[in-house]
C-alpha cells in the first residue's frame, strides 16, 4: 500500500468516517460500524491479538502493514490503532 492511500485516513477523518483509539475502535468493532481496522505493526503482541480475535469474529478485515509513526502521521496524532467506518473509503484501501 502507497503513501497515498494511506494518506487517505486523514481525509476520512475529516470526514468523520474513522474512529481512533484502542476504546472507539474497540466499539466500533463491537457495534458493526468498522468497515477495516488497522493495527500499527509495532503495536505489543497483546493489542495485535485482541484485534486479530475481534476482526476475525465480527469478519471484519484489519490491516497490519504499518507502524505507529506513519499511522500517526497520517492522521495527526499518536495512534497505533483506528477503523474506517465507511464503506467507500474501506473498499479504495482493498482493491
Amino acid at each position: 500500500m502507497k503513501n497515498s492511500k494511506l494518506n487517505r485516513l486523514g481525509l476520512a477523518q475529516v470526514a468523520g468516517k474513522l474512529e481512533s483509539g484502542e476504546d472507539q475502535v474497540l466499539k466500533a468493532i463491537r457495534s458493526g460500524q468498522a468497515k477495516l481496522v488497522f493495527v500499527a505493526s509495532d503495536a505489543s503482541l497483546r493489542t495485535q491479538k485482541k484485534f486479530k480475535d475481534k476482526c476475525s469474529y465480527y469478519k471484519i478485515p484489519i490491516n497490519l502493514d504499518h507502524d505507529t509513526l506513519a499511522i500517526s502521521q497520517a492522521l495527526g496524532k499518536k495512534r497505533s490503532t483506528c477503523a474506517l467506518t465507511d464503506s467507500g473509503f474501506a473498499k479504495a484501501f482493498l482493491d
